[in-house]
């Protein structure tokens, strides 16, 4: 199982939440809905409130979510991690759930 961190607009999380679950890209989307970042974008220092997604998948199925990703998100490089979970040390419903909820019906 993977684990996705993204950064986004808060405008937008609702939506491509609901998008990516509904192309079984992600089988959760929890939405901490205010995070201060600070970064260095073309030079400048930027002081953003956004929104973080934390995401829910299978490693096969990160490739086809980080393209859905980029293609809906507004930045023009947006923050896409991918950290794996140890589904030993996880509760065996919960990783059969996530399986079961981004494999292709």
């Amino acid at each position: 199982m993977k684990l996705i961190l993204s950064t986004i607009p808060p405008n937008e999380a609702p939506a491509v939440a609901k998008t990516l679950v509904s192309e079984q890209l992600v089988a959760s989307v929890n939405i901490v809905p205010a995070v201060q970042s600070i970064y260095t974008w073309k030079g400048n220092i930027c002081d953003d409130t956004e929104s973080l997604m934390i995401m829910k998948t299978t490693a096969a199925r990160v490739p086809s979510l980080i393209e859905r990703l980029k293609a809906l998100h507004s930045y023009e490089v947006p923050e896409i991690v991918s950290l794996d979970i140890d589904e030993n040390g996880s509760n065996p419903d919960y990783v059969k759930w996530v399986l079961e909820s981004v494999s292709r019906k």
